[in-house]
């Protein structure tokens, strides 16, 4: 993938609960096809709006459209999840809060992989990888330091 962004599949991973794909959250669920996470933004003010919507809310202009961005970001929150909810998934994983490093107030809800769950602290800078299920790319995030 361009950019240095990833894929990864868990080894064995059963089949994940995948998101239901809209006309406003189609660019963000496919468009790591190109290893790079979109995020809607706004042609006139260029404020990044998430969750996906065809309208700004900082200037309620309707130029909106999907944009690259840099896929990195940082921890704003996480907690560490000891019990295995789905067979075949990890019993401990995080589940954190990202903003990304654009604007402070996008914040994605994902996980953080390829790390000990231990080691992740807040403000960690992370960077996107995603994991693929046909034509859908799943951001997950992992410390930038990996790669």
């Amino acid at each position: 993938m361009p950019n240095g962004a990833s894929t990864i599949t868990p080894p064995g991973a059963p089949a994940r609960a995948l998101p239901v794909v809209d006309y406003d959250s189609e660019a963000y669920w496919k468009g790591g096809a190109d290893g790079r996470l979109h995020i809607y933004r706004c042609q006139d003010c260029k404020y990044f709006v998430h969750p996906p919507v065809r309208f700004c809310p900082k200037c309620e202009g309707l130029n909106v459209e999907p944009e690259a961005t840099s896929g990195k970001g940082f921890i704003t929150s996480f907690t560490i999840n000891y019990k295995q909810w789905v067979p075949g998934l990890p019993d401990k994983f995080v589940l954190a809060i990202v903003r990304i490093a654009e604007q402070d107030d996008v914040q994605l809800v994902t996980n953080i992989v390829n790390c000990d769950p231990d080691t992740v602290t807040m403000d960690m800078p992370v960077k996107v990888v995603f994991e693929q299920h046909e034509d859908l790319f799943v951001p997950f995030f992992e410390p930038e330091a990996n790669r």
